[in-house]
């Protein structure tokens, strides 16, 4: 892909961290910035990187703070959702954006909701993959006993040390199996896995990403109208949350609507990129 050949790293220097950022397009180009979930790392959008940026956006796409060779700070504090907000605000503020637009997945996306709700002027569109809206999560978990099902993995993550010491075990086997598992066949090649694992051993990795699950007690999700515009990709076949949970953000926003791809699963932007990509493009679009 001729626009990965332009991609260029960079560590930026955000809220008291350093975050490792990946870039690509022209610095006068409207920025978006994609976020990525649990357990990945700046190259799970690699797929989206050339079509976007040849649509005319630049891109940039920060390993978030605990994950890949940005900082990972040791305290549970350090990853309260405003905090992990704060990072993309002055992410976005450092690339003098003071209005891009935000693609996030899984927990990349639950960041992407805080912020749009809470920064309401700096937010242009915001496209969310798979992930729900934070206000949303416990009360519909409540309410749908398979959701509370799918979810009781959360409450393993709480336990001290020892998820920490099952995902890091056997060359972090089950974080690839949490991958593999759980998308279609054949979705992650060999040379993919390679590097998650080689984000997973950077030093305070494994501990950092759980750190996320640790903080959700500290979250205080904004319950705000969101005023950007907002699309929201649905890969129906997500062995961890439920389709319902799409539908379940649309009260706290303006102006959305809902695009589900039936044979997806979680890894959406993995599987159906093509997709995908034509969904995000025809919604970042400033003609839209």
């Amino acid at each position: 892909m001729s626009s990965l050949a332009t991609l260029t790293h960079r560590t930026i220097h955000v809220n008291g961290i350093a975050l490792h950022v990946a870039l690509a397009g022209s610095e006068d180009a409207p920025l978006v910035i994609l976020l990525h979930g649990f357990p990945e790392y700046w190259g799970a959008w690699r797929k989206q990187i050339g079509p976007l940026v040849d649509a005319g956006f630049r891109v940039a796409i920060p390993d978030q703070r605990g994950y890949g060779n940005s900082d990972k700070p040791g305290s549970i504090s350090a990853y309260a959702l405003d905090t992990l907000a704060d990072d993309i605000r002055d992410l976005a503020e450092h690339l003098r954006a003071p209005r891009f637009s935000l693609v996030g997945h899984d927990w990349g996306g639950m960041v992407a909701w805080h912020l749009a709700a809470r920064d309401k002027t700096a937010v242009d569109r915001l496209a969310i993959l798979n992930a729900p809206h934070p206000a949303s999560m416990f009360l519909y978990t409540l309410s749908h006993p398979l959701q509370m099902l799918r979810s009781s993995y959360i409450a393993f993550f709480q336990v001290p040390f020892v998820p920490d010491a099952v995902l890091a075990a056997r060359n972090f086997a089950l974080l690839e199996k949490a991958l593999t598992r759980s998308a279609r066949p054949h979705t992650f090649k060999d040379a993919e896995l390679r590097a998650y694992r080689e984000a997973w051993a950077q030093p305070g990795a494994v501990a950092a990403m759980l750190r996320w699950y640790r903080a959700l007690p500290l979250a205080r999700p904004h319950q705000g109208l969101i005023d950007a515009k907002v699309r929201i990709i649905w890969g129906e076949a997500d062995a961890a949350l439920e389709p319902g949970l799409a539908a379940a953000a649309l009260p706290f926003c303006r102006d959305a609507d809902i695009v589900r791809l039936e044979k997806a699963t979680h890894w959406l932007h993995h599987e159906e990129p093509g997709r995908v990509n034509a969904a995000l493009i025809e919604f970042l679009s400033p003609a839209s």
